[in-house]
């Protein structure tokens, strides 16, 4: 299988396989050619196209950062980036609905208190870049916690003139609510892919507890398995504000979920590992259902996760 991914066209793809799947280095001859080959491909030279032109729309340019950050792409356009991110940051850590609401002057708002996905996109976008531990990016954590409902899943971002201090929010769509929590599906899969990058925030109750949420739910949706990867790599589009990852895409749950520390030990992870495992194909790879050129990097995807997952689950040797 392996052979399979190191032969693949994309050097982004060969890159990863050799260095998270080989355990090739640095200074591994085949490394070195094929990150050359990453700044140059026409994906990436693309995506750092639009990374420029998307300078004032955080949420934009967070995702965009994402994908150059899968690519394996770590160049000095990202910082750039980063910093014109967290120049539209808000007081209060989090980033405006609006670039152009009383906010972005530090005013206060009558409009719409919040939404959580308008944080958390361009989030993760700076801590896929490696900038999760810069202070401003722990403000946004802190915003983010504070936001959680009691249950320790995260809202879609009730209106000021529905919810409102002292008043409750609105309940979920039935289309994005959680399975046993009130919170958003959408908002705390989105919050949860913030702190699965954070070194020391990945292993924290609120991270442990935003992964129960979304491992709770008992149907696996075949259709939406790669989604994520299928946007990542830019085969479909990143859309969508309350419902950004409102799609359902049991490897991206799986992967969250290793990136927290779960393991097999957890029925509802060994359960998801079983299902995941009985769609294998021929090769040891996983088709993908929509775009069959993505079957090697949904591999790839499902493989490291899958190797994250039995090295949590490994028993501790006493001696």
């Amino acid at each position: 299988m392996n052979t399979l991914l190191l032969g693949d066209p994309s050097p982004s793809l060969r890159w990863r396989a050799a260095v998270e799947l080989e355990g090739a280095t640095d200074d591994d001859d085949d490394v070195k050619a094929w990150q050359g080959e990453i700044a140059a491909s026409p994906a990436v030279r693309s995506l750092l196209g639009r990374l420029a032109a998307a300078a004032e729309r955080p949420q934009d340019a967070g995702y965009l950062l994402c994908q150059l950050a899968y690519l394996g792409y770590r160049g000095p356009e990202l910082a750039t980036a980063v910093d014109a991110i967290f120049s539209q940051q808000q007081p209060d850590g989090s980033w405006s609905l609006r670039p152009d609401d009383d906010r972005t002057a530090g005013k206060p708002s009558d409009g719409p208190r919040f939404v959580t996905m308008q944080t958390v996109v361009p989030l993760r976008g700076i801590a896929a870049a490696g900038f999760a531990t810069d202070p401003r990016a722990e403000h946004a954590y802190e915003w983010l916690l504070r936001e959680r409902l009691h249950d320790g899943s995260w809202p879609s971002g009730p209106k000021a003139d529905l919810g409102g201090p002292g008043r409750p929010g609105p309940p979920e769509k039935e289309y994005r609510r959680l399975t046993r929590g009130e919170g958003c599906r959408s908002a705390t899969t989105g919050a949860v892919a913030c702190l699965a990058l954070h070194p020391q925030r990945s292993r924290s109750d609120a991270a442990r507890i935003g992964v129960d949420h979304l491992l709770v739910r008992e149907i696996r949706d075949e259709s939406g398995l790669g989604w994520e990867v299928s946007r990542l790599v830019g085969l479909e589009r990143a859309m969508g504000q309350l419902t950004f990852y409102v799609t359902v895409d049991p490897a991206f749950v799986l992967d969250l979920a290793s990136r927290c520390g779960a393991s097999t030990d957890d029925r509802q992870v060994q359960a998801l590992v079983t299902w995941l495992e009985s769609r294998r194909g021929p090769y040891g790879l996983w088709q993908h259902p929509t775009h069959p050129q993505l079957s090697r990097w949904l591999t790839f995807d499902l493989e490291t996760t899958l190797r994250r997952i039995n090295r949590v689950s490994l028993p501790v040797d006493p001696g």
